[in-house]
């Protein structure tokens, strides 16, 4: 008597059904972008790591700390980003570290659109492109890169490349910034 009826419960699942269905491809859609913001603050976390290790250790520099990117295997692709605080180039379980696989990873520099575009944005004529196989970024004890560049690393969706794409970009300073783009290559600052 002072129950539901069927016929109300049936709406409001109903209710709840559609509403669900509406509203999950956005939530979909901020999923994918929160976690491609994430790996690129992740490896952007190891360079500043290395960075500071760097200034720390008040490192010599003819041998400068350096940051390092391993990629490898074909299907799913996994890469290793970490801090080389020995030099040697393998990764060591005392080293910081961070591992991307799946969709979201470093993708070359010819798979994000308008690089150009980026450059000009950052206010440089060229970026120098970190290789994904064997790759390095190296900081001095002043924390600035050695030699000096302006280094990028790319992070995409390869699944979904109409999310978008981040780059990290390592200025001459040690300065690090994340920049985002659409699929059309406007790109714009993010930190």
């Amino acid at each position: 008597m002072r129950g539901f009826t069927l016929l109300e419960l049936v709406v409001v699942v109903a209710v709840i059904t559609i509403t669900t269905v509406i509203s999950m491809p956005s939530f979909l859609r901020a999923m994918r972008n929160y976690q491609l913001n994430d790996a690129a603050a992740r490896v952007a976390g190891v360079l500043k790591f290395t960075r500071y290790e760097g200034i720390r250790l008040n490192v010599p520099f003819a041998t400068p700390l350096s940051a390092r990117v391993i990629q490898a295997g074909a299907a799913p692709v996994v890469t290793n980003v970490f801090t080389d605080s020995n030099n040697n180039g393998t990764v060591q379980n005392t080293e910081k570290q961070i591992l991307l696989s799946g969709n979201v990873n470093l993708v070359s520099a010819a798979t994000p659109p308008n690089t150009g575009g980026l450059a000009a944005a950052v206010g440089v004529v060229a970026l120098t492109n970190v290789p994904l196989a064997n790759g390095f970024i190296a900081f001095d004890h002043r924390g600035a890169v050695a030699p000096a560049a302006v280094d990028v690393l790319y992070v995409g969706n390869l699944a979904l490349p109409n999310l978008g794409y981040r780059a990290i970009v390592v200025l001459p300073s040690g300065s690090i910034e994340i920049w985002t783009t659409d699929s059309t290559g406007n790109w714009q600052q993010l930190n």
